[in-house]
């Protein structure tokens, strides 16, 4: 088997036609990954403000969500 010599630039083109080319063969896939990625980041975010924030009790939580007359 013959050796392929690719020097950093056109390992990058390559690439990114690649990956241009999987996005736009897969776009209902691709989307459905970024917004998991992005639900995650936000549900790790809130977790962690969670972490910091003060207690409330279970009570509290319930009249908030009760609906208003």
């Amino acid at each position: 088997m013959a050796d392929i010599a690719l020097n950093p630039s056109q390992l990058k083109e390559i690439l990114k036609s690649a990956i241009i080319e999987l996005i736009r063969d897969n776009r209902e896939e691709v989307s459905e990954f970024l917004a998991e990625i992005i639900e995650d980041i936000a549900m790790e975010s809130a977790i962690a403000e969670g972490e910091t924030t003060q207690l409330v009790d279970r009570e509290s939580i319930f009249q908030l969500l009760e609906p208003k007359a």
